[in-house]
């Protein structure tokens, strides 16, 4: 009985550690979209201190590209930061919390929404805005 239990606890292990290994890594961004006829949409999240949330949307070679990410409660709790898929996307910063440019290729871009550390407020609620026009 205990070498029947043995294995079964061993084969229980071996398919958890194979389920692991086939879904783990890294996960993919989620990919935005806009309701039709829309060219802007909120997306919300809600992240403890140093968590951040990934997103990809496409867009079109000289479209303006607006993001702004605001939280509840109200402060900069949030910011982000963006590349570009196979291109490299040259910003001013880092991170930002408002931020508007010219998509200088036609591809997708990501963003990272990221919760900044704080002592007061360790877990809030983001909103983020992307405007496509």
């Amino acid at each position: 009985m205990k070498t029947k239990l043995v294995t079964i606890a061993a084969l229980t292990l071996l398919f958890s550690i194979n389920a692991i290994a086939q879904n783990g890594g890294k996960a993919e961004p989620q990919r935005i979209q806009f309701a039709k006829g829309k060219s802007s949409t909120v997306l919300t999240g809600t992240l403890s201190n140093d968590e951040q949330m990934e997103y990809v949307f496409g867009a079109k070679k000289g479209q303006t590209i607006t993001l702004k990410v605001t939280s509840n409660p109200k402060g900069k709790l949030f910011d982000f930061d963006l590349a570009g898929d196979d291109f490299e996307l040259e910003t001013e910063r880092d991170y930002y919390d408002d931020y508007a440019f010219t998509a200088p290729e036609t591809g997708d871009y990501l963003v990272f929404v990221r919760k900044r550390p704080t002592e007061k407020v360790t877990r809030a609620k983001f909103f983020l805005t992307l405007t496509i026009n």
